[in-house]
């Protein structure tokens, strides 16, 4: 099929041009994250740099060049699930070039992605996280060298709190700005992936925590004097990076180990302990901003592998073949 009448044809327009219209695109009307976009920008840059080592380019490539490059990526060692990522950012901006009639067909459109499995999140227990917690207690309680190093302790404590309570993904968090945080700081108004948005609940232990941070808060503001974030920082917010640090500096204080503990460990932990309590998985699904609730039930796993363990560890008949347990055979003879 010919491109429409005005239309560039394949290869007449330059690879980078495709690649700035379509993160345009993303930006406009799918009102995509900043960091979402960046991350489509660092995985199609990545193609067309293999390309152009090829004499080609984004543009003009075809479906062996697009099988080629995950061939190379197997074979360099990349993870089946970062390569995924790759192609699902290629079948994005194909998929856009064709429906821009800048090319008259999708080079993804017969290739099948790496074979994934579908690891389990990983969870602390109950026990673990009011270990974290109680740390980031303790250095609020702690005699600090400075003001803004007490203001440190107190925004940590209320970081965690929230994040526990609410279980959003550590970029709504902190990039949230003050006055989404609603009803007397019972509830946050969260805007999430593709700028949908949803109410969270903040349970009391969050909210007491929000209200002691919220009179230092400006501490943390720069010269400007002034922010909308509600975790500010000079020149902006708080990054994840940042956070992901001083989370793990606690993890160590709460004697845990800090590969273990990131955001979205906690968020994960929120869900799961959620669903252990007996929440409803549509309550959970709505909180998370799950926008399939077959995301949401990779959690209902969680609690199924728990359960496996607890008839392994103690059930009479577990982990005994055959044999029956002095107690239980009693119980039959008697029966």
């Amino acid at each position: 099929m010919d491109p429409a009448p005005g239309a560039e044809r394949p290869g007449a327009i330059d690879g980078a041009r495709v690649l700035e219209l379509f993160l345009e695109m993303l930006l406009s009307e799918r009102g995509a994250a900043a960091h979402t976009v960046d991350g489509y920008r660092r995985d199609i840059e990545q193609f067309a740099a293999s390309q152009h080592r090829r004499g080609s380019d984004l543009a003009g490539a075809d479906a062996t060049a697009v099988r080629g490059y995950l061939t190379e990526l197997s074979e360099s060692g990349l993870a089946p699930r970062t390569a995924a990522r790759r192609l699902s950012a290629l079948r994005q901006i194909y998929r856009f070039m064709q429906a821009e009639d800048l090319r008259a067909d999708d080079p993804c459109a017969t290739i099948e992605g790496p074979r994934l499995g579908r690891p389990l999140p990983k969870i602390l227990s109950e026990d673990q996280v009011a270990a974290l917690l109680n740390a980031a207690r303790a250095r609020v309680e702690a005699k600090a060298a400075s003001p803004r190093a007490d203001a440190d302790a107190v925004r940590l404590l209320a970081l965690v709190e929230l994040l526990y309570a609410t279980g959003l993904r550590v970029s709504e968090l902190v990039e949230l700005p003050i006055e989404n945080v609603v009803e007397g700081r019972k509830c946050i108004l969260v805007r999430g992936k593709g700028g949908k948005e949803r109410i969270v609940p903040v349970g009391q232990p969050a909210e007491t925590a929000l209200a002691e941070y919220l009179p230092l808060r400006e501490l943390h503001i720069g010269q400007s004097g002034r922010s909308k974030w509600l975790f500010p920082s000079r020149g902006g917010h708080l990054t994840r990076h940042r956070f992901a640090q001083i989370l793990k500096q606690l993890a160590i204080e709460a004697g845990l180990p800090p590969e273990k503990i990131s955001p979205h460990v906690l968020r994960h932990a929120f869900a799961s302990h959620l669903l252990a309590n007996g929440a409803d998985l549509r309550a959970v699904q709505k909180m998370l901003g799950h926008a399939d609730i077959s995301t949401t039930q990779i959690y209902t796993h969680i609690l199924d592998d728990r359960l496996k363990a607890v008839v392994r560890d103690h059930h009479p008949l577990a982990g005994a073949g055959s044999e029956i347990s002095p107690g239980l055979a009693r119980q039959r003879k008697m029966a």
